[in-house]
């Protein structure tokens, strides 16, 4: 009889400990083991991949230029992230390419020579000039999706007709195949661009 009763204490007991109260640091301790880790969004996965080509091929690993496609122009799809902060510094409007036509709502892509279509791929963000827009500059295909975008004189600039706030529904201009930005958005990105050590990569993208 005292057996039983020594073995239903001690149950009584363990039960107990086992109910009582967790206080904030067990909850601490215990939540920290259990945490899964952060879930990347779809935009921290590109610029993962953006930073692993980067440096693998010599280009800068502080910044990269995204560029959403699949996203409705009248939306900031334009995208500069920082890799040191691991988010999207700033954003900004982007038109697409008419593909020639009067205009086209929805983007649509291609490589051939006066088509007037983006391309998608990875480009190299080349140096400045002063065209028909004003302060533009060269970009090099490094895709055989992008590879005709030198030739096709695709290049990064600005234009009156591209917004500085989101208008969507509403869809903004059409260019002739280059990534079209506002002339206030692109002065940011030639302050980036001007003092990077290092060529930029932008990325134009669409699944």
């Amino acid at each position: 009889m005292k057996t039983v009763r020594i073995v239903s204490f001690i149950g009584i007991n363990f039960l107990l400990t086992m109910c009582s109260p967790v206080n904030q640091q067990q909850k601490k301790n215990y939540y920290s083991v259990i945490e899964q880790p952060k879930r990347l969004s779809p935009l921290d996965r590109r610029a993962g991949e953006m930073k692993m080509f980067a440096q693998k091929r010599g280009y800068s690993t502080r910044y990269c230029f995204l560029l959403d496609m699949r996203m409705e122009s009248g939306l900031k799809r334009f995208f500069v992230y920082d890799f040191g902060k691991n988010k999207a510094e700033i954003s900004g409007l982007v038109a697409h390419g008419s593909c020639d036509q009067n205009f086209l709502k929805e983007a649509r892509f291609s490589n051939t020579p006066g088509g007037g279509c983006t391309s998608v791929g990875i480009y190299k963000v080349g140096s400045a000039y002063y065209g028909q827009y004003g302060r533009a500059y060269k970009l090099y295909g490094l895709e055989s999706s992008n590879s005709n975008a030198f030739n096709r004189a695709i290049v990064l600039h600005s234009y009156s007709c591209v917004p500085d706030e989101e208008c969507f529904p509403k869809p903004i201009c059409n260019s002739s195949g280059c990534p079209m930005v506002s002339v206030a958005f692109l002065s940011k990105l030639s302050a980036i661009i001007d003092q990077s050590d290092k060529p930029i990569l932008l990325w134009v993208y669409e699944k």
